[in-house]
């Protein structure tokens, strides 16, 4: 019997992986033109920052981490997500230090034992950006307006921006109590998740998967319960975005999933994926590296599915760029081209040339049917003739013309083509 791929894992093939590839340059593309450094942390951490950082009645922790004790009986886990592990980072490494604002971007696997499913997997890929030491609305807007410029250069369309604030230290306990109250009001409405943790963070309530939120209907807003700088800094954070022109569906009922958030929330939904149109967001957590034994610093951040990401572009019809895996093929006709070949192809290489060569002894005939495989826009053909001539018989793929080179003018001459 074959062993199998873990259920909730898959293989990114060669014939897929340029579309992973595309993702991930556009990425850095537009992360690094807003002085966003890239950063990597470990797969796996202690068990612990994910439980004080992410939230001991988050899904996440409650059911979905991979944990297990290593050889020194330490509890570890596999990342579930980025933040935290790019906080304990920034902490451990003192990278606030040299700087007043601290501006990373991570791509990477994050793991949750979650039931699979189209788009969601148990190992999927983020790629995220975080923001420490400043709480103007301004970087909230930043941090906003880089994922919408991310989605347009990649050419992802039909884009909406949910937005919402949840409050502070100063005004969100009225509003948890407000929840509270309504949710101990209608306990025989709720499924049995949230009436085992409505006590301990009703917030979880609003982003029940089991449709809780509107099982219970007309409940209360936080919007209603804001405290005037809350207010305020919602209000700036909505201009610069206007001024941005970037559109925004205000949503009082938006809250994420992990309990480290505080203010802006917002989330990334685009059309084409049909009732699971999530494709990533995320909010402020000014309270996070404080909960990891730093000193209280702002912070602010999101993570996007590269997997969903890449379902949303398929369902778009976006064409990605495809790159050739060779620019040249080298048929070799006769055991006796073989060094000479296999050092042309090294000096191609060597020349930033993408070459490869024959290695099975075929027939020239099966050789270009493998360089068409290989959408190869050159053949060059070794045998006897062009060995005793010194010159390389090339083949243009596209055009079918051929002419001889001379073995030292090669590279030079594919190069100017």
């Amino acid at each position: 019997m074959e062993i199998q791929s873990p259920k909730g894992t898959r293989d990114i093939l060669p014939s897929e992986i340029h579309a992973w590839q595309w993702v991930e340059k556009v990425a850095r593309s537009v992360f690094e033109t807003y002085g966003y450094q890239e950063i990597r942390t470990p797969i796996f951490e202690s068990t612990e920052l994910f439980v004080r950082g992410v939230g001991d009645t988050t899904d996440i922790v409650e059911k979905e981490m991979f944990t297990f004790n290593d050889k020194a009986n330490r509890s570890i886990s596999l990342r579930p997500e980025g933040t935290a592990s790019v906080a304990r980072a920034m902490l451990q490494n003192r990278l606030l230090d040299a700087t007043s604002v601290l501006k990373l971007y991570y791509i990477g696997q994050m793991f949750r034992y979650d039931r699979p499913q189209a788009g969601r997997y148990r190992e999927f890929w983020q790629v995220g950006v975080e923001v420490f030491g400043a709480d103007n609305p301004a970087v909230d807007a930043e941090v906003i307006a880089l994922g919408t410029h991310f989605f347009s250069a990649l050419g992802l369309k039909n884009l909406t921006l949910r937005l919402n604030n949840i409050g502070d230290h100063a005004c969100r306990p009225k509003y948890v109590e407000a929840l509270r109250a309504h949710a101990e009001a209608n306990l025989d409405q709720l499924c049995g998740k949230c009436r085992g943790r409505y006590q301990r963070n009703p917030l979880r309530i609003l982003d029940c998967k089991n449709g809780c939120r509107v099982a219970l209907g007309d409940m209360p807003k936080v919007t209603d319960y804001w405290c005037a700088p809350c207010r305020e800094h919602f209000n700036v954070l909505k201009g610069h975005l206007d001024e941005s022109g970037v559109s925004y569906e205000q949503d009082p009922y938006l809250v994420r999933g992990l309990d480290y958030y505080s203010r802006t929330t917002f989330e990334f939904m685009v059309g084409g994926l049909g009732a699971q149109d999530a494709i990533g967001g995320a909010g402020r957590y000014d309270y996070l590296v404080e909960e990891l034994g730093g000193q209280p610093t702002p912070g602010i951040g999101f993570a996007l599915g590269v997997d969903r990401i890449i379902l949303a572009l398929e369902a778009q019809n976006v064409e990605i760029p495809i790159q050739s895996p060779v620019v040249v093929y080298i048929a070799v006709l006769g055991d006796e081209a073989m060094p000479v070949a296999f050092q042309l192809a090294q000096n191609l290489r060597y020349s930033g040339i993408r070459a490869d060569l024959e290695y099975t002894a075929r027939s020239l005939k099966a050789q270009m049917k493998t360089a068409n495989k290989l959408d190869a826009q050159y053949v060059v053909m070794i045998g006897e003739d062009e060995i005793k001539a010194k010159s390389a018989t090339v083949r243009e793929m596209g055009s079918g013309d051929q002419q001889s080179v001379a073995f030292n003018q090669l590279a030079e001459t594919l190069s100017s083509k």
